[in-house]
């Protein structure tokens, strides 16, 4: 009786000539387009990290180090905290960050507590104005801040709440709710509404399948969106320079004082606003990828 001989093994196929010039062009161009993604990737790196690597550099050097020309950074001048104590020393810096944490930590919790309510309906219930309800929330962002500030000036010198940290987080609350708001309602509307259905089918309330099922889901993105409100406060200069006087925030300080003041002054207070966002981009990472995790699974 005959035995049928083996297939053949993949390595074994004999491709023609035509057959493996297109191969090599298609490993060509692949690697190419690889090489080219990696390139931008590395350009774009580049151009962020680059100009905050140099800040950091003479922020955390002498005074001296910062007036000496040509410039040098990190590691091949001395590492030293001379530069941002010589700032923490200066004038208003130490109220101006006090007011800045408690403006910002203001603002997160008020834009917190109106924007998840307000996400949750927008991202789960059709109701008559849904659509213009979006719209006029994102035409709050369309305004110039220098319009809305001054207006708003006028309001609280009237009712005797101008030049007020609280004054001040009722304006950045306003700023930050239009993108609190959206970026909530997208983290819920990223959870599966069947999950909610199923829980009420297994005998739970409307609100206990929400704080179950969902609200675990939602967590990691409302925190992640808190953070991101904390420093777009952090972050706001020009509503803090027009509604503050002798209260002003980190920001407003510097901004008012950046004319007149030295090197190491300035690369200091730079060093000091980009602190906040280098920690949001540091935590942001697991908060998202824990929230997208979840909800995969």
């Amino acid at each position: 009786m005959s035995v049928a001989s083996p297939s053949p093994e993949i390595h074994d196929i004999q491709y023609s000539p035509e057959a493996l010039a297109v191969r090599r062009r298609m490993i060509r161009r692949r690697r190419m387009t690889r090489a080219m993604t990696y390139g931008i990737a590395v350009l774009l790196a580049a151009w962020v990290l680059l100009p905050i690597y140099f800040i950091a550099s003479m922020a955390l050097t002498t005074p001296e180090m910062v007036r000496a020309y040509p410039k040098s950074v990190l590691p091949f001048i001395p590492f030293s905290f001379d530069t941002m104590k010589f700032f923490l020393k200066s004038q208003g810096i130490v109220p101006g960050l006090i007011n800045s944490i408690t403006v910002a930590l203001i603002t997160l919790v008020l834009s917190t507590i109106i924007a998840a309510p307000a996400g949750y309906a927008t991202s789960r219930f059709l109701f008559p104005g849904r659509n213009f309800f979006k719209i006029s929330i994102l035409a709050v962002r369309a305004f110039p801040i220098i319009i809305l500030s001054i207006p708003l000036a006028v309001v609280f010198i009237n009712l005797n709440i101008y030049d007020s940290v609280y004054s001040l987080a009722l304006m950045h609350t306003a700023l930050t709710l239009p993108t609190t708001i959206l970026v909530i309602g997208s983290v819920f509307a990223s959870v599966p509404y069947e999950l909610e259905e199923a829980a009420k089918v297994f005998g739970c309330t409307p609100f206990q399948a929400f704080r179950v099922v969902v609200l675990p889901l939602v967590l990691p993105g409302i925190a992640a969106a808190a953070i991101f409100t904390f420093v777009m406060s952090w972050n706001e200069v020009f509503a803090a320079s027009i509604l503050t006087v002798n209260n002003r925030t980190l920001p407003a300080q510097v901004f008012f004082t950046l004319s007149g003041s030295s090197e190491p002054y300035q690369f200091a207070g730079a060093f000091a606003m980009i602190i906040p966002a280098l920690i949001f981009i540091f935590f942001i990472r697991r908060y998202l990828f824990n929230m997208w995790g979840q909800i995969s699974k």
